[in-house]
């Protein structure tokens, strides 16, 4: 199918490429996902700024979502994704591939961080964090395992429609995955 972004996804895909570090805070249904593989696009093939994406998602979301927007978009066809999902075994065999994105559900985060620490490097450039308001709490092990990556990974995209805060300290959570206490 051709991709024809509404004025608001063109806007929201141009600040994915051109920011950093950028949270997208849309209803669920406006294109979260359409807006991010774009971005990733045009920053993997157009500009050569980013080679290996990691998507960080609910796990339902991993086996379905980003998969089936990639297929659904003729724009998008020169993706190649990997399921990060399943077993050890099927996780590393995953990682092995040669892909351009790889979607992983937000509970093998640690897991993920931990493999790489032994490796004493970290392969991916960019990260999605799909549904943000999940990494509010700043004492859960996958908060503290992702801070970890900050340092090394160029830019953090966080997408979500439901970014609001029980109180300042889940929003600061939330906020410093994506650019590291700057604007907190």
């Amino acid at each position: 199918m051709q991709y024809k972004p509404h004025s608001y996804q063109q806007r929201a895909t141009d600040l994915v490429v051109n920011k950093k570090n950028v949270g997208l805070f849309l209803d669920m249904g406006l294109g979260k996902t359409v807006i991010t593989l774009t971005a990733i696009n045009e920053l993997i093939y157009d500009r050569f700024e980013v080679s290996r994406v990691l998507v960080i998602a609910p796990k339902r979301v991993a086996e379905d979502t980003w998969t089936r927007e990639h297929n659904k978009w003729d724009h998008l066809r020169e993706l190649r994704i990997a399921k990060v999902l399943g077993t050890v075994q099927q996780r590393k065999k995953a990682l092995e591939q040669d892909a351009d994105v790889y979607v992983i559900g937000r509970d093998n985060v640690v897991w993920l961080v931990d493999l790489y620490s032994k490796k004493k490097y970290w392969p991916f450039d960019m990260i999605v964090i799909d549904e943000l308001s999940s990494f509010k709490n700043p004492q859960a092990k996958r908060f503290r395992a992702l801070r970890k990556t900050l340092g090394v990974t160029k830019r953090v995209v966080g997408l979500t429609g439901t970014p609001s805060p029980n109180g300042l300290m889940d929003l600061w959570a939330e906020v410093y995955l994506l650019d590291r206490g700057q604007r907190l």
